[in-house]
């Protein structure tokens, strides 16, 4: 296994974020943000497989989850999630990253505050960039707004309950038992409160994916029971101007742990042919 390094990152209001990273340093780099009340632990099969050969792997832990810090208040303001994306590129002196993220929209809030020249592309993994807004409806299960009471209380046994299911509906097929309670316990860091700030969020974004260049791989389980693909994956794919559309027939809402070996194969593909395309030109080329 590659050696795995940990870095402490100062984003955007000079929040302390946690970030892991692996792999080949000389590499394309993959920036892996992920999603609601997760933390960088989710991406352990990419992190842990041979795309490190190739690849300069780094993982970031967002703003309250995992071992990042987790102010009360700081998470409605999209300024401060392109600050958090900027400062790890800014901070690892990542050159051209492919942004991976399952947290859809953080890669719009970057592109809005920041614009495209610093990243080389993305993979938008079972996102959602619509939330809390009339164009937003349809876009999350009924199975998932019924968890939302438990999720946002503070009451251990409901909390405990509501991720429980969540973990559940996560994946196409039941997790295994040792999975179910690994995820459990990172899910079990995130503060109730962060959840709710996360639910509140009022997201729409079509104008920013419509003006993003960059390829973009946006991938999604069409059994996804959690964030429906019509309402996301393809309404992405069709605003996005430079995107291919990768749909998995048998994996719900994580195809990277559902399947690794096909998803770890596109990432590997797109960020090795996005930085090509994302490199300046020589002095004196045509």
């Amino acid at each position: 296994m590659a050696e795995r390094r940990t870095h402490t990152v100062i984003g955007g209001g000079g929040v302390r974020l946690h970030v892991e990273e692996t792999g080949n340093r000389g590499g394309p780099a993959v920036l892996f943000i992920h999603g609601y009340s997760q933390c960088r632990l989710a991406w352990r099969r990419q992190m842990d497989s041979d795309l490190a050969a190739d690849l300069r792997l780094v993982a970031l832990d967002n703003r309250g989850h995992g071992l990042s810090e987790k102010p009360r208040h700081a998470y409605a303001d999209s300024r401060l999630w392109a600050d958090d994306v900027r400062a790890v590129i800014d901070t690892l002196e990542l050159d051209h990253p492919i942004l991976c993220c399952a947290y859809g929209v953080v890669i719009c809030d970057y592109v809005r505050h920041h614009g495209e020249s610093a990243v080389a592309g993305y993979n938008m993994v079972s996102g959602l960039t619509r939330l809390n807004v009339p164009e937003a409806v349809g876009t999350l299960s009924e199975d998932f707004h019924r968890l939302v009471p438990g999720l946002h209380s503070t009451d251990v046994e409901a909390a405990v309950g509501a991720l429980v299911s969540l973990i559940r509906l996560s994946t196409a097929v039941e997790p295994p038992a040792e999975e179910l309670t690994r995820t459990l316990g990172y899910n079990v860091l995130v503060p109730p409160q962060v959840r709710e700030a996360l639910s509140h969020r009022r997201l729409w974004n079509d104008d920013v994916l419509r003006g993003m260049r960059r390829p973009a791989l946006v991938t999604h389980g069409e059994r996804d029971a959690i964030a429906l693909v019509d309402a996301t994956a393809r309404v992405h794919a069709a605003l996005l101007p430079n995107a291919r559309l990768s749909l998995y027939p048998d994996a719900g809402h994580a195809p990277y742990l559902e399947d690794p070996e096909r998803f770890n194969r596109e990432l590997r593909e797109l960020a090795l042919s996005a930085v090509r395309e994302a490199a300046p030109v020589p002095a004196g080329a045509g």
